[in-house]
């Protein structure tokens, strides 16, 4: 706990620039869930999903808020800076992501067949979801590590990336579960492994260093997460190659989409998507690798 001569509320939680970044977030995640729940509306997979994602972000910001303020983060036994970058970047991933998905489904200029009233509160509530990603986003810039600064790994840019890099796997699951037929070959086989093995890893890093942990191993985390990062990068270039080959080569599957093929249902479609980010991933760690070889921190802060 802090100590005995000090203020019992910490004020600068609220004032900071970082605090008044969080008021907004509490702000515009409370108003847009609430325009949805009250007349918006929302349906399907896609709609659930939003309004998770604005009241997970919602509950999460108030409780860093109240501890902060009360400073009662002393108590819990995780690293706190850790814990508040992940959250910030994952939070500025998803939101962005819901920011994208509601109006494009939801919203709409015309009043029919939805009506005008419930039409305004769709555009209303897409409008702040994109303010609440916007607050998001400055509060990843405003704690983020600053060249040559000591700080907490989850602050760096290979910390930050660690983030994202997961949220991309997450992407590349949904596209795989969606009738990707991964496994009508060893090759495609080996390329969710592949998938599977660095989203594991990279959870894992990021759970050690929420929780502070990170110390008590038996090995440098630091240069583990290094050595981690360039298997990653073998792997995925390895499946950078692999799973286009065995999906768009008009020896194993298609070169172009089948004209017969479902809007939403399409194999052809999901193996697209995992195509994409497979390489959007893989670009992400070779970002990685080159920020990991400059970086220092510290697991406690």
């Amino acid at each position: 706990m802090e100590s005995a001569g000090g203020p019992y509320l910490n004020t600068a939680a609220l004032t900071s620039p970082v605090g008044v970044a969080r008021l907004l977030q509490m702000t515009f995640g409370c108003t847009t869930f609430s325009l949805v729940a009250h007349q918006g509306g929302f349906s399907a997979a896609y709609g659930t999903f939003c309004m998770f994602v604005w009241t997970f972000c919602f509950s999460v910001t108030v409780f860093i808020i109240a501890c902060e303020f009360t400073r009662l983060h002393s108590c819990l036994h995780i690293s706190w800076g850790n814990f508040t970058a992940a959250f910030a970047m994952l939070a500025t991933l998803m939101s962005v992501t819901a920011a994208v998905i509601y109006p494009l489904y939801f919203a709409q200029l015309g009043c029919y067949p939805i009506g005008c009233e419930v039409r305004d509160f769709r555009i209303a509530a897409s409008v702040f979801a994109g303010l609440l990603f916007l607050a998001y986003a400055t509060e990843v810039f405003l704690t983020r590590a600053k060249p040559g600064q000591v700080t907490s790994y989850m602050a760096t840019v290979s910390g930050l990336l660690k983030i994202v890099q997961a949220f991309v796997a997450c992407i590349i699951f949904g596209a795989l579960v969606n009738d990707s037929q991964y496994s009508r070959y060893v090759a495609t086989q080996w390329c969710v492994a592949v998938f599977s093995f660095c989203f594991v890893v990279t959870v894992v890093v990021v759970a050690f260093s929420v929780t502070g942990k990170t110390a008590t191993l038996g090995f440098p985390f630091e240069r583990s997460v290094v050595v981690y990062t360039f298997v990653a990068v073998l792997l995925y270039v390895s499946a950078a190659v692999v799973w286009p080959v065995f999906c768009f080569d008009s020896k194993y599957g298609s070169p172009r989409r089948p004209a017969l093929c479902a809007r939403g249902r399409c194999p052809w479609d999901s193996q697209l998507v995992v195509a994409i980010f497979t390489y959007v991933n893989l670009l992400l760690y070779v970002v990685d690798l080159a920020y990991s070889q400059r970086i220092r921190f510290v697991s406690h802060l």
